[in-house]
C-alpha cells in the first residue's frame, strides 16, 4: 500500500468506531483515547459497527490521508475487543482487508524460549 514503509506501525482500533467521523474526529480519537500521536506517520485503522467499512488515517509529510474500503457484501473479520488498540504489521492489515482473520482458528501458537534446554 502507498505510504506504508518498513518502519511504519499499524494500529487497529478494536471494537466499533463511529465512522461518520472524518479526519479531525479520527485524529482526536487517536490522540485522546489511544494516547498516540496522529502526526507520527503510523497508520490507524478503524471499523464500523456493521463491519462493512474500514477507514485508515495517517500523516504523510504535510497532511493527513484518509483511506476507505467499503464492502458491498460480506463483512470484515475485525478483531474483538480485548484492548482498545492492537499493533499489527502490514501483512496482518492486508489479511484483515482481504477478509481473513488475524489469528485463524487452529493455527500454531507463537512460543518464545530463553534457551534450548
Amino acid at each position: 500500500m502507498v505510504g506504508l514503509s518498513a518502519g511504519t506501525r499499524v494500529y487497529l482500533a478494536l471494537g466499533a468506531t463511529d465512522l461518520r467521523k472524518s479526519i479531525d474526529g479520527l485524529a482526536l480519537l487517536v490522540e485522546a483515547q489511544f494516547t498516540l500521536s496522529a502526526l507520527s506517520g503510523h497508520w490507524f485503522a478503524f471499523c464500523n459497527r456493521r463491519r462493512t467499512l474500514v477507514k485508515i488515517l495517517y500523516w504523510d509529510r504535510n497532511g493527513f490521508c484518509l483511506w476507505q474500503k467499503r464492502l458491498e457484501k460480506e463483512t470484515f473479520r475485525w478483531p474483538q475487543r480485548e484492548v482498545d488498540v492492537l499493533e499489527v504489521g502490514a501483512r496482518e492489515l492486508l489479511m484483515v482487508l482481504e477478509g481473513m482473520e488475524l489469528v485463524p482458528r487452529g493455527a500454531h501458537k507463537h512460543w518464545t524460549y530463553d534457551s534450548i534446554y
